[in-house]
């Protein structure tokens, strides 16, 4: 066993909801929530690493050797390190760690439902023999949920950058490009502007506009094609999110209605979100009335949003039945879309943050129709 420091000013914050939920440990894997609790990032490879945060006392981290060097390298609260060797293997560190935060047969261990694997699992119920594995999602969600002034200054910095880059993007998008081309223009500018792609850039033309998860392809952009431009940056770890969508020329007439539709419909979720007690379901139900009354409620085939902070998709989702009021600094898109197979679809994304008077956008690019020559 080795100390080391690293900042980590939520653990308390995680212990205290530990308390409040009844368990008597955390254990965390690669992610983003090893990132949130203990600003360490680590590739998810076949090597364990796991964080062990008991109720009370110093977290337990079981790391492969050749990445003690960089946790060696961090500053903050002291705890505890289990490095472990290929040649002996991880099984008597995790053995150590459990024993050391004073867990045993009958501990409630929460853990990551949707990130941990098989075998990150059965290591530690190997280690825990009769202890009970429960999920900590709910939990987890809570803490990270609400963002403090450092993490929403990283999002305001990613989404200064998405929007520039879109903007740089547009400016040289033409007729006869390819969706793939285009991608990757704007994918350099972010990385040329210090950021990463926070999830694949999709430029989606024409019929394929009307997959809200396209991958651009070799379709070249032709006159009268609705196309959709989704991507977001990441920056210090935490991500942007925007879609706009665009026309090569003009929009058929029908198109042009659905545009407006959708254009209002982000207009009234992002006023819903800044109406007091505003929940996920009250913003969704607000954007899905507007298309439901415009005679496109079926083709409205997904939630109005989601969370953003770390990972591209967290906690609150905007959508029917939830209905906890969202708190202060919880970070979100609204993004309403319309799809009409083999002819086109359009959708208006922007992230949301709630605050003390109601909520801000923090995406402000022009949200009228762009007109490609």
């Amino acid at each position: 066993m080795a100390q080391v420091t690293l900042t980590s000013p939520r653990i308390p914050r995680i212990q205290a909801a530990l308390r409040r939920h009844g368990f008597d440990a955390l254990a965390v894997v690669p992610g983003s929530n090893l990132r949130y609790l203990a600003g360490l990032t680590f590739h998810a490879g076949l090597r364990l690493t796991v964080m062990v945060t008991p109720v009370e006392g110093q977290p337990a981290l079981v790391v492969p050797g050749l990445e003690y060097g960089r946790v060696a390298e961090t500053t903050g609260a002291v705890f505890r390190s289990y490095p472990w060797g290929d040649d002996e293997g991880p099984g008597n560190a995790l053995m150590r760690a459990v024993r050391d935060t004073g867990l045993g047969q009958g501990s409630v261990v929460g853990i990551e439902h949707t990130v941990m694997r098989v075998f990150e699992l059965r290591a530690l119920e190997q280690a825990l023999p009769g202890a009970q594995f429960v999920d900590a999602t709910p939990l987890l969600a809570e803490l990270r949920m609400v963002k403090d002034a450092a993490e929403l200054e990283a999002m305001r910095v990613a989404v200064q950058v998405i929007e520039a880059t879109l903007h740089q993007t547009l400016t040289q998008v033409r007729a006869g490009m390819r969706e793939r081309d285009i991608a990757d223009l704007w994918e350099r500018a972010i990385r040329a502007a210090g950021c990463q792609p926070a999830f694949e850039t999709t430029v989606a033309s024409g019929p394929n506009s009307a997959n809200p998860h396209h991958t651009s392809g070799d379709r070249a952009l032709q006159d009268g094609d609705m196309v959709v431009f989704d991507g977001g940056a990441m920056y210090q770890g935490y991500v942007s999110d925007i879609t706009r969508t665009c026309v090569v020329g003009h929009p058929s007439d029908e198109m042009r209605r659905v545009y407006d539709l959708v254009l209002a419909a982000n207009a009234a979720g992002r006023d819903a979100a800044a109406q007091p007690g505003a929940t996920g379901a009250s913003i969704d139900a607000a954007a899905r009335q507007v298309i439901e009354r415009g005679g496109y409620g079926p083709f409205f085939i997904h939630r109005t949003g989601h969370g953003i902070g770390l990972d591209v998709h967290e906690p609150p989702f905007i959508v029917a039945g939830s209905q906890a009021p969202l708190p202060i600094g919880a970070t979100f898109t609204v993004e309403p879309g319309i799809y009409l197979r083999g002819i086109g679809g359009v959708r208006i994304e922007d992230d949301v943050v709630i605050t003390a008077d109601g909520a801000e956008s923090l995406t402000t690019f022009p949200r009228e129709i762009h007109s490609i020559s």
